[in-house]
């Protein structure tokens, strides 16, 4: 099992707001640049499916195995071999809204999906939060 994990606070952010955000799958790609589109048809919640396209990248279809409104969701996608799975967490503190993302892949070929997918993935969670906290406050 392979995990990496990101988290931030942010000030002056709802926790609220970074949910609807979340929930409008559809609209992702307004604030996430490295998509193409994403396409839910089903309420955000689990066992509900959407695609997800980047635009370097084949379509994929991710799965939701965990929703708790205004809290977390969990996410997964699978690969021939193994499963990427990713926790998005939302936790009020003293200091602001921490945001944290957690990518785990796991299966027997996870050492092959870690080098063509998810290392990439974990990367950008930094920008992708930055830029999603801020569409947020542009709305």
């Amino acid at each position: 099992m392979w995990v990496k994990s990101y988290n931030k606070t942010y000030e002056n952010v709802s926790k609220s707001a970074i949910w609807q955000a979340w929930t409008d799958v559809n609209n992702w790609p307004a604030w996430d640049k490295g998509l193409k589109y994403c396409e839910l048809k089903l309420p955000f919640i689990a066992g509900s499916q959407f695609i997800l396209k980047p635009i370097e990248g084949p379509r994929v279809t991710i799965t939701l195995s965990e929703v708790v409104t205004n809290k977390r969701f969990t996410d997964y996608c699978k690969f021939l071999g193994a499963t990427m799975y990713d926790d998005h967490q939302l936790e009020e503190t003293p200091q602001g809204l921490r945001i944290t993302s957690t990518i785990t892949v796991t299966g027997l070929l996870s050492f092959l999906w870690i080098k063509l997918v998810a290392r990439n993935v974990a990367d950008s969670v930094p920008k992708q939060m930055d830029a999603l906290v801020d569409y947020v406050r542009s709305r």
